[in-house]
């Protein structure tokens, strides 16, 4: 069994990608805005080393709204096929530009497109709207390459506290909790 929390959720992400049957990498994100109002939702985890967790958003969404007034957030990973679950608590920082666009040249171009169109989280009038937009984005980009929106990036979450969470029999469950201090990691057990 792994010391190191890092290696012991590569294991499991592996595990995850082999067995999970649909998004492997998804994953439930809790922010919280300015006054300590929560939300969630579920993002994909597009990376992971040893600095954290990365996940891309338009920093215009509530999430990113959140985030800005309130740097800290929590990660939930539910692979219910493997009867396991990971929580993540830390610090989100923004990624830097040259790895939003890298990752952003990796993404469909419909997609691309999309990133563009969507005034993410903001209210829509119709459905017709969204896709006027959409149209009228594809035809400005028309044989070219599509450009990363200016307010479109990703974040990166570095862990604070990392459990790992195991289905028993009887809800007599295992949790193994690790919590960082410094450049170190403790390790415990947590009462199911």
């Amino acid at each position: 069994m792994a010391d190191d929390p890092h290696t012991l959720f590569d294991h499991w992400f592996a595990e995850a990608a082999a067995l999970e049957p649909n998004d492997h990498n998804a994953m439930a994100l809790a922010t919280a805005d300015g006054t300590g109002r929560p939300s969630v939702r579920m993002v994909l985890l597009k990376g992971h080393d040893a600095r954290g967790f990365v996940f891309f958003t338009n920093l215009d969404s509530r999430k990113g709204g959140d985030m800005a007034h309130n740097p800290h957030a929590a990660l939930l990973f539910h692979w219910k096929s493997l009867r396991r679950q990971v929580r993540i608590e830390g610090a989100v920082e923004p990624v830097s530009a040259a790895e939003a666009d890298a990752y952003f040249a990796t993404r469909s171009r419909d997609s691309q497109l999309g990133a563009w169109a969507s005034e993410q989280s903001r209210p829509l009038d119709s459905r017709e709207t969204f896709e006027t937009r959409y149209e009228e984005v594809r035809s400005r980009f028309a044989g070219g390459d599509v450009p990363r929106p200016p307010r479109w990036s990703g974040f990166r979450l570095a862990p604070e506290r990392i459990e790992f969470w195991i289905d028993r029999a009887h809800r007599l469950h295992e949790r193994r909790l690790f919590v960082r201090s410094g450049d170190e990691w403790s390790e415990g057990l947590l009462y199911p």
